[in-house]
Parts: C-alpha cells; structure tokens; sequence
C-alpha cells in the first residue's frame, strides 16, 4: 500500500489540531477523514476503510483508550496511534494493552509524527 493510497482517519476535538494535522498528513500525500466525537469516529471507521487511526485520549462523549478497543475489535488491521496531551503511564500501558501502535505525546513534531505513520503503515502492510 503506497502511502499516497493510504487513508488516515484523526479522531480529536480539538479543531485546530485535526487541521495541523491533516494539513501535514495531506501534504504527504496521505488520504485524511477526521471526527471531533467517539460516536462520530465508530460511524466513520463502521462505514469506511482507514489504514490508520490516531485517536485522542480525551474525546467529550468517551475515553479514547475505550473507542481504541472497539476500533481494535471492528478493525483489528488497521495501524492505531494514540496522541495525548496528558500523558500517563496508566494510559500508555491501557492503550498498548488495548491494540496502540504507537503512543505519542503532544506537541508533536511534524517530522516525527510522519516517520511513525509511515513505520506504522509499513509494518501492518
């Protein structure tokens, strides 16, 4: 799968990080679909085929850590990242032990949000 084919699905509820993100994932050349909600990323991931989830911690309607699970149980394929801005060991180990890729911490730097994705993708390929 080439990463211009890939689809990324970013699930935050904060605004101006879905745009910076999808700006530096689009400009990769990256397919990118965003959801502000838990409830909206199920719909979305149910309805659609994403090679990637990054998913926040603290989403308004769930626990991003519980809508890992139920992304890791409709899509088990599918590379998941998770991206915080409250880091903990509690919730590193929660999200590795529920199916995380990769556990990351905001601010991300551009380039090593980039060198993840593409390792993420290539090592489910």
């Amino acid at each position: 799968m080439e990463k211009q084919n890939a689809c990324i699905l970013i699930v935050d509820d904060d605004k101006s990080i879905l745009r910076i993100l999808t700006r530096i994932l689009q400009k990769q050349g990256y397919t990118v679909d965003t959801a502000e909600t838990g409830r909206e990323a199920e719909e979305k991931n149910h309805n659609n085929s994403y090679d990637l989830a990054i998913v926040d911690v603290k989403l308004p309607d769930t626990d991003g850590i519980d809508l890992l699970g139920k992304l890791q149980t409709d899509k088990p394929n599918m590379a998941k990242i998770v991206l915080t801005g409250f880091p903990s060991i509690d919730n590193g180990v929660r999200a590795m032990n529920t199916g995380a890729d990769a556990y990351l911490i905001k601010p991300i730097k551009p380039e090593e949000l980039l060198k993840i994705v593409q390792q993420k993708l290539k090592e489910k390929r």
